[in-house]
Order: structure tokens, then C-alpha cells, then sequence
């Protein structure tokens, strides 16, 4: 049976779903689809943390479908700017678990993830699979991958 590991860019599906279908991922029917006929070694999806009850009600959800919710706080700064981004620990759990799973399953548009999908692919040897939204997923990333899976209405809360 194959292994795969999955990342979900919680912050990035959120956005990026909402601005081309103005609705949510749907988690249960990804974990569905990415995981038919597959062990799943680990799976981490990865949010900013505000601390409201809504959210926390979310992760909890995230948590019983099988996911591992790591959170960082919502940092907001002087100028009115947010930060909170997971890019480098992503990088380094999907590095770490490219040698555990037989295909790494990336959710995120974020073309900043070529590089590490580019490294999986030739230096370790792995299959990547790219969920994102077609129109709002970098290129980049769409060419770096094994292959590209487009978030369209079967993904979808509707």
C-alpha cells in the first residue's frame, strides 16, 4: 500500500478558495480522494491561531477527520500588517517525512514551494502532489509537482 504524507497550507486553501468560489475546502472530502487505497504516515495542517472560539471549533474538526493542527499565533504589527506564515516549518516537516512516505501531498498555491517540491522530487525520489486552486496556484509550483490536482467543486462546501 502506498504511504503518503500530506501538508496543508491551511491559511493558503482558505484564501484562495474563497476568492474564486466565495465558499470553503471541503476537508472531508479531500482527505477522501488523497487518501482512497493509501496509508497515510502523517498529516499536518498548518493555521494561525486568533484564539476565537470558531477557529478552535475548525482545528477540532481537522483533528477527528486525522489531521495533526500545529498553530502559530496571529502576530499583528505597528504598521497594520499580520504576519503568520508556515512556509519554513512546512519546508522542514515535508523534508523530514520525505523519507517515510512513498508520495508527499502538498495542499497550497504558494509558488515559494517549488523549491521544496523540486528537492522531494529529485533528491528523494518522491512522487508530489499538488492540491491548489488552478487560477490562483504559481505556475511554478504547478510544474514543480508530479502531479497537479485542481481544487474545483468537488473539493468544495457548497
Amino acid at each position: 500500500m502506498e504511504k503518503v504524507a500530506i501538508f496543508v497550507d491551511v491559511q493558503n486553501v482558505y484564501y484562495t478558495v474563497r476568492d474564486a468560489y466565495k465558499c470553503n475546502f471541503d476537508y472531508n472530502k479531500f482527505w477522501t480522494q488523497a487518501t482512497a487505497g493509501r496509508e497515510v504516515v502523517k498529516a499536518f495542517a498548518y493555521a494561525i491561531d486568533r484564539g476565537d472560539q470558531k477557529q478552535r471549533e475548525f482545528q477540532n474538526i481537522l483533528r477527528a477527520i486525522g489531521f495533526e493542527v500545529k498553530l502559530k499565533p496571529f502576530i499583528q504589527r505597528s504598521d497594520g500588517s499580520a504576519k503568520g506564515d508556515w512556509d519554513v516549518g512546512i519546508t522542514l516537516d515535508a523534508i523530514e517525512y520525505a523519507e517515510k512516505a512513498d508520495v508527499i501531498i502538498l495542499v497550497s498555491g504558494d509558488g515559494d514551494f517549488d523549491l521544496l517540491v523540486n528537492k522531494i522530487r529529485d533528491v528523494h525520489g518522491k512522487k508530489v502532489e499538488v492540491y491548489g486552486v488552478p487560477q490562483l496556484t504559481a505556475g511554478s509550483l504547478i510544474r514543480a509537482a508530479t502531479e497537479f490536482k485542481p481544487i474545483g467543486k468537488e473539493l468544495l462546501l457548497i
